[in-house]
Formats: C-alpha cells, sequence, structure tokens
C-alpha cells in the first residue's frame, strides 16, 4: 500500500501521539525526521506502524475479530481516519463532506439514500448515494470534519451493529481519536433517533456514555500516569506531579525510612523509588543549563580537524636563561622592544620553524602555569626544562619537574649555558636521572638539547625537537566552528578598560564576536597578534591581546565566543551568584581527618603528598617511608619533595593536586598559611618521623582520632638578644601577631625551620612579669633551658587544646 504525503505530525495526530514520541521511533528504529513537516516513506511508515502495533495491543482478541471491518473505499492513499486530509486525483470526482457522514452514522435499519453511481465507488453491498445532478468542480482540499468520512460500515445485513467492541478497537489503536470518533457518533445518533422517538434515543445514548465511562477507567488503569522527576524534587512538588495528596506521598517515604516533610528536598533516586511505589511511571526530567544552550561543547568530528600549532610552556629556575632563550627565539631583546616600542608584550608569542608555527608562553616561571592548572585550564602541550650547566638542578627546577609531571605534558630539557668553560651537560643529566628524566641516549624518553641562549648553539635542533614531539602528538583543532580556549593574562589600562590576552584553543574567533570569559563578558571590538599588528580572525593556536571586556578576567579562566549576548549576560550573573555560594561553603579538601573515610566511599584512589624538611635526608627518608604505605585500596604518591620552609607555591600545587603538606622540622611562611587556609589545604607538621608516618597510617585505617590540637597564639620577632647575669639569654621582642601568654608552649623558628621547641621561662614588659602581651607591643622573653636565640629569629607561641569527641 502506498502512503503519499503523510507527514509525521499527522501520523502523531492520527494515533493520539505526540510528535516527539514518533519522532524518538524513527530515531531509534530508522533515521531522525528533519522536522515535523517532513514526508514519511512507505518503510517509514511501517516501522511506525509496528511500533505502536507492539506497544498498543488489544485487550480482547476475539472482540476484535468479531469487529465489522470497514468498508474499503477508493481513494489517494487509504490512510485511515485522516485520509481525507489530501485532496483527490483531478480525474475522480469527490464526495460531499455530509456523504461520509451519512453512510458512517445509519443505525439499525436505516438504509443510505439513493445516489448517482458516478460519484465513486460504494461498499461492495451499498446503493449509491443519490447526489444532485452538477457540473464537476476541480479537486479542492476537503474540511477536516470530526466525523471520519471514509470510515464507511455495512449496516443493511448487520442489524444493530456492536460499537463497544468497535469502539474499543479504536480506542486500543489510538485512544484520543477514538474519543473524538464516539463523540461523533453520538451525534449522530443524537439527530437520527429524535426522528425515531426520544426514549430509545435517550437510553442509546446513556448505555454509550456509561460504556464510554468503563472505557476510560479501564484506560486509566492499564495506562499508568507518567511523572518527570529531576536531579532534586520537593516532596510536595513531587506529590503534585504524581496527582496524589502530601499525605500519601510522606507516609511512602516514612515507610521506606525517610523522615521527609513537604518542603523537604529528595533526590531522584529516593523520588523515583515512592512515584513507582505510588504506581506511577517514572521519566528522568533532563534540565537544560543556559550554559548548555548557550556553549557549543559537541564533540569535533575526524574529518573536520585540521593540524595545529604546539603551545609551549618555558620553566625552570630563576636566572638559568629562560628569558634570554625567548629573546633569542624572537630575535629580540625584550628590553629593547619595551623602550623603542617595536614589539608589543602580550604574554604569548608565535615563531616560525621550517614552516611549522609554534606558540610560546612567556609565563614568569611556573607560577601563572599553576594558577592555571589551579582553574583547570590545561592549555600548554609541551614544557621546555631549561637548567643551567654550571648550576645544575636546583629548587626552583625541582618544583618545575613536578608541577609539568601533575600537568602530564611532555618535558624537554634545554640545558643552557653552553659556552661557559665550567659547563658540564654530564652532571646536569645525572641529576636528571633522580626525578624520573631519563635522557634519550642513556635509554630514556626525555630529549636533553644543549644550547646557548648567549651564541645560539643548539636553539635550531631544540626547536626541531619541539615540532618533532608536536607531530608525535598528532595535535589538531577545528577552526570551522565558535572559538574557545583560555586567557593567559588580564589587566586594567586607563585608556582602553580591560584588556585580555587570549590563547585560542579550538574554532576562530573573529573581530565583534560576543565572548564570555568566567565572570566577565564583552564584545571583541580590537584584535591585535604579538606583533602588536591588527587582525580581524584567529584561529586555534594563536594568541591574541583583544578590548571591548566589560570587566577583566581572571588569568586562566576559560572563554568561550557565543551568539547570545542576552543569554550571556545572564549567564554571568548565573556564575557571580554561584561564586558567591561557592565561597561561603566549604570546599570538600582531602585531610587526615577524613581520609579513611573518602577511601571507603572510593573517591580516593591516589594520596598525594608534599613534603617539606629541614634537610635533604630527612625529606628522603620522610618520602620512602611515606611511599612504603601503598596498599590494595590507595596508592601514596609524594607529588614534591624538597628542602626548606612551606612556601605558597607548594600550597598552589597542593591545591591543584588535591594533596596533604607534611612539613618535618619546618613551617609555612606567612603567604603559605594564609593561601592553605583559603584553599582548605591541610598541613601536618612533624618533628618525630615516626609520629608521621604512624598518624598517616592509622589515618588510611581509619583509626585517626586526635586528642589534642594546636592552637596559635601569637607571633613574635627577635630584635635585640640580651644576656643578663642570674637570668640568661633574654630576647627583646615585637609582637606582630596575635598575643604571647606566659604559660605558652613557644617554637624558635630560623629561616623557616623549626629551631627549638619548648616552653617560657619569662615574660616581661620593661622590669614587670606579665602574663600576656599583645600585638604591636614590645617585651622580653625567655625560653626555658635554651640560649641559642639570634636577632631575626621568630618565636611562635601557642597551646594545645583537648578535643572534645
Amino acid at each position: 500500500m502506498s502512503f503519499e504525503k503523510y507527514r509525521v505530525h499527522e501520523v502523531a495526530k492520527d494515533f493520539g501521539k505526540q510528535t516527539k514520541e514518533i519522532t524518538q521511533i524513527l530515531t531509534k528504529y530508522a533515521t531522525t525526521p528533519k522536522n515535523h513537516m517532513q514526508v514519511l516513506e512507505d518503510g517509514e511508515l511501517s516501522i511506525v506502524f509496528e511500533y505502536l502495533t507492539q506497544h498498543n495491543q488489544v485487550a480482547d482478541l476475539q472482540a476484535a475479530l468479531d469487529t465489522p471491518a470497514p468498508a474499503k473505499n477508493e481513494g489517494k492513499g487509504n490512510r485511515g481516519r485522516e485520509g481525507n486530509r489530501k485532496p483527490a486525483p483531478q480525474n475522480q470526482p469527490q464526495k460531499r463532506p455530509n456523504e461520509g457522514s451519512r453512510n458512517a452514522g445509519g443505525k439499525g435499519g436505516d438504509r443510505p439514500p439513493k445516489g448517482d453511481h458516478n460519484r465513486g465507488e460504494a461498499p461492495k453491498e451499498s446503493k449509491p448515494a443519490q447526489q444532485p445532478k452538477q457540473q464537476p468542480q476541480p479537486a479542492a482540499p476537503r474540511p477536516t470534519t470530526r466525523v471520519p468520512e471514509k470510515k464507511l460500515v455495512d449496516t443493511r445485513k448487520a442489524g444493530n451493529v456492536n460499537l463497544a467492541r468497535y469502539d474499543e478497537h479504536l480506542e486500543n489503536l489510538a485512544p484520543e481519536r477514538a474519543n473524538k470518533m464516539q463523540s461523533g457518533k453520538q451525534k449522530i445518533q443524537s439527530r437520527g433517533n429524535h426522528r425515531k422517538g426520544g426514549n430509545f434515543g435517550n437510553k442509546r445514548r446513556q448505555e454509550e456514555q456509561e460504556k464510554m465511562r468503563r472505557l476510560q477507567l479501564e484506560i486509566a488503569k492499564k495506562t499508568p500516569l507518567t511523572v518527570k522527576i529531576p536531579d532534586e524534587i520537593g516532596v510536595g512538588e513531587l506529590a503534585s506531579r504524581m496527582k496524589k495528596t502530601g499525605a500519601e506521598v510522606v507516609k511512602c517515604l516514612i515507610k521506606n525510612g525517610i523522615m521527609a516533610s513537604l518542603s523537604d528536598i529528595i533526590d531522584y533516586d529516593t523520588a523515583a523509588l515512592v512515584a513507582m511505589e505510588l504506581g506511577c511511571k517514572v521519566e528522568k526530567e533532563v534540565i537544560v543549563t543556559i550554559e548548555e544552550k548557550l556553549i557549543d561543547t559537541a564533540e569535533d568530528k575526524e574529518e573536520d580537524l585540521v593540524p595545529r600549532a604546539p603551545v609551549v610552556v618555558v620553566m625552570g629556575h630563576v636566572d638559568h636563561g629562560k628569558t634570554s632563550l625567548l629573546d633569542y627565539i624572537r630575535n629580540s631583546q625584550v628590553a629593547e622592544g619595551e623602550a623603542g616600542g617595536i614589539t608589543q608584550h602580550i604574554g604569548a608569542y608565535q615563531v616560525e620553524v621550517n614552516g611549522s608555527p609554534i606558540t610560546f608562553l612567556d609565563t614568569p616561571g611556573h607560577e601563572a602555569f599553576t594558577a592555571m592548572r589551579a582553574r583547570g585550564a590545561m592549555i600548554t602541550d609541551i614544557a621546555i626544562l631549561v637548567v643551567a650547566a654550571d648550576d645544575g638542578i636546583m629548587p626552583q627546577t625541582i618544583e618545575s619537574i613536578n608541577h609539568a609531571k601533575a600537568a602530564e605534558i611532555p618535558v624537554i630539557v634545554a640545558i643552557n649555558k653552553m659556552d661557559k668553560p665550567e659547563a658540564n651537560p654530564e652532571r646536569v643529566k645525572q641529576q636528571l636521572t633522580e626525578y624520573g628524566l631519563v635522557p634519550e641516549e642513556w635509554g630514556g624518553e626525555t630529549i636533553c638539547c644543549p644550547i646557548s641562549a648567549k651564541t645560539g648553539l643548539g636553539i635550531d635542533n631544540l626547536l626541531e625537537m619541539v615540532v618533532l614531539t608536536a607531530e608525535m602528538r598528532e595535535l589538531k583543532a577545528n577552526p570551522n566552528r565558535s572559538a574557545h580556549g583560555a586567557v593567559i593574562e588580564a589587566r586594567l589600562d586607563k585608556g582602553r578598560g580591560p584588556i585580555a590576552t587570549l590563547l585560542v584553543q579550538n574554532g576562530t574567533l573573529h573581530q565583534g564576536d560576543v565572548i564570555i570569559a568566567g565572570t566577565a563578558v564583552g564584545r571583541v571590538r580590537a584584535m591585535t597578534n604579538a606583533k602588536g599588528q591588527k587582525i580581524q580572525t584567529a584561529g586555534p593556536s594563536v594568541p591574541v591581546e583583544i578590548t571591548g571586556m566589560g570587566e577583566v578576567p581572571g588569568a586562566g579562566d576559560d572563554f568561550h565566543a557565543v551568539d547570545d549576548e542576552r543569554m550571556a549576560r545572564e549567564l554571568v550573573e548565573q556564575r557571580k551568584h554561584e561564586h558567591k555560594l561557592a565561597a561561603s561553603a566549604a570546599t570538600q579538601k582531602v585531610t587526615l581527618d577524613d581520609l579513611f573515610s573518602q577511601i571507603q566511599q572510593g573517591e580516593l584512589k591516589d594520596l598525594n603528598i608534599i613534603v617539606k624538611a629541614d634537610v635533604q635526608g630527612s625529606a628522603e627518608a620522610v618520602k620512602a617511608s611515606l611511599e612504603k604505605l601503598t596498599n590494595e585500596e590507595v596508592r601514596v604518591r609524594v607529588i614534591h619533595c624538597a628542602v626548606g620552609a612551606i612556601n605558597e607555591s607548594d600550597v598552589m600545587l597542593a591545591t591543584t593536586s588535591n594533596a596533604i603538606i607534611v612539613g618535618f622540622n619546618v613551617r609555612p611562611d606567612a603567604n603559605a598559611k594564609d593561601t592553605a587556609a583559603r584553599n582548605k589545604v591541610d598541613m601536618r607538621m612533624y618533628r618525630v618521623i615516626y609520629d608521621c608516618i604512624n598518624e598517616m597510617e592509622a589515618a588510611m585505617k581509619g583509626m585517626l582520632a586526635p586528642k589534642f590540637k594546636e592552637v596559635a597564639l601569637g607571633t613574635a620577632e627577635v630584635r635585640e638578644v640580651y644576656k643578663i647575669t642570674g637570668v640568661g639569654i633574654v630576647a627583646g621582642c615585637y609582637i606582630t601577631d596575635g598575643k604571647v601568654q606566659r604559660n605558652a608552649q613557644v617554637r624558635l623558628v630560623r629561616d623557616g625551620i623549626v629551631i627549638h621547641e619548648g616552653v617560657l621561662s619569662s615574660l616581661q614588659r620593661f622590669k614587670d612579669a606579665v602574663k600576656e602581651v599583645a600585638q604591636g607591643y614590645e617585651c622580653g622573653i625567655g625560653i626555658e633551658k635554651y640560649s641559642d636565640i639570634k636577632v631575626g629569629d621568630v618565636i611562635e607561641a601557642f597551646v594545645m587544646e583537648q578535643i572534645e569527641v
């Protein structure tokens, strides 16, 4: 059977379904239609009919079989009850709308009136309907009526047609249409029966209404109510959606052991359980956020991707030649460029190496690099680690190695200052192996290039190695989409307003695009490249400086080019609100106190630890002992191990890697303390190595139950040291923070290293002994049984308080 121009929404209407349900059937078993007006092929219609037949089974098979089938009538594509929507062919006369009504509406012994045989074929045993003679008119769309024109029933032999069975059969196929059919038939019956007698019509009407009520009740029982539930929902709202009373829902919750009132919020799983117990069908409500509507996050197809330039960050110890290397690569000195106004410093540069572009990020050390990682912006592809051939591995070099490893990017080592006579590259390679960077010539995977940023020795080879590494990684992007990338740096210019340096990671940025970066939104008014030239577009891996943002975005923020500026501003307001809520809420960080619970919940697979100690030997011993605690459930990883006080860089690394800082005979500086408190980083200080190991092991086993905690009171700076006869050494101090009490314990710290812990022997103001001295005042402090105090030392006062369990 051929179906001509049968559209998606028509099929849905005929079967009493939503258009999206028909679309879903076609999506699952055939192809997704473009829209609701798409004309369906015979195969697609067969799939829809087959699916609806299987999922709308007839309740009574015998009743369906006994039901007299409607007579087949000729027409353009027998499409069921809605077949009269399309005009007939030009060579066939049309039937007038009321003609079908008379044929379908006849009841009992009513015979259809006689008509002209030329007006279309009647049913096999029916006489053609009598029509007045008139000239044939051109085919035109017939009006849609509630009475099915092509459902012709032969009523001459059947007597009273069993309408209940017929209606039930139709209801099982398409309930909504059946209701419309039934109402239409009742109107026809009422008109016909009015002529025969009022009593018979009323009785028949009552019978039909009773049958319809019973049918609707049965359908309601067979078809459960479908409830859409989001990730979280209020109990009262759930009751409303299920068309149940609040008491029923609360009763069901209590039965499942959940005490909740109508105003409480429950999660999806709980709500779904309650809904199913109360006889409802559950569907997950997918809420599309503004961000999902606005920002295109679709995956790129493989055929759309093209090679892009690698993004390289240069890292290393101070004064090892990072800036000199970049200067030589750019063939210009930064100082000269800034003085003469030749080169515009935008924090990122792009150079050509044998026709292959490379993008360099000019970051001040690794601080900005760490800050970007802290915001989750993985924007670099390769790290060049600059190591001076005469100095070798230094503390910041080690930090750079650990940051690169945490970012999981390949490291190319540039052994600089090879022009110096004391250069010793072999010693540098030997030191690199101690940190997991084994040179290629020694059987490893780390590329080492001897260079001189002063003479240019080996720099061409270094750049070729960068290009080769990039080719091995097959870096690709899709330039034919909306741009997105990262903010490298941003500042406020008095004349031009907020200025941001962007690195496009995918897509192409155009002048005039609306962009959103963190909580800043604006339109790109002007774009300049690293050479200070005005450009109109910027593709993948291209750094640009733009103006036009409403406010200064944060370094490391993601940016996206979007189409709807109004929606972008709405998203920015939403993000600002979320940031306020996040600032007031506690950030979930791993701590020793909740370490065991996180392990039990499967949230923690790796326990990252940063170790800082007073001497290298202690640091290595603590690292080795901690890594031995690795078991089947959790792997202990010391991601950074160094000598010296705990600084802000350590805390930043701990923040990005969700690590615990372990200090052995060292203390954090003021900035590190503030940053750790702000980022909820757990710092543990120890003086005995076994205390450290035992506490960590107890935390992993869930047995950690600290009975005391240290409460800091104040800090004093030693400005003078006096030797008093009969008393001993007294430190003349200035209280820089908090207060110092006579009964407090004290810790003497020198250059971040803990020298001594003890108790106060004396606390004086001038010649008077006092109980405490507050911030901003001077005092004399004596430490019991200790005299090695020097000017510049810091005395920390603290007390140990018992924790109430």
